[in-house]
């Protein structure tokens, strides 16, 4: 069985490897994202105001602040 320091570094290290096509692929979700929303019976300045918050967002992945937190999770 890995130790818990194993179990960090393996999810770490496919964290880093994943970041770059993650960003990709919620960039090409924003439109499904905007779409979806726009079906809620929202009004038009609640709907607007998403949709801006959406355009602005950016997605970003952080391995090393995984690590931290998922090793301290663990250790519970």
């Amino acid at each position: 069985m890995r130790s818990l320091d194993e179990m960090v570094s393996v999810g770490r290290e496919k964290l880093t490897r994943k970041a770059a096509n993650m960003t990709t692929s919620w960039n090409a979700a924003k439109t499904r994202m905007k779409t979806g929303y726009g079906n809620t019976p929202f009004g038009p300045t609640r709907k607007s105001n998403f949709n801006s918050g959406v355009d602005a967002a950016t997605h970003r992945s952080d391995p090393e602040k995984w690590a931290t937190n998922f090793a301290a999770k663990m250790r519970e």
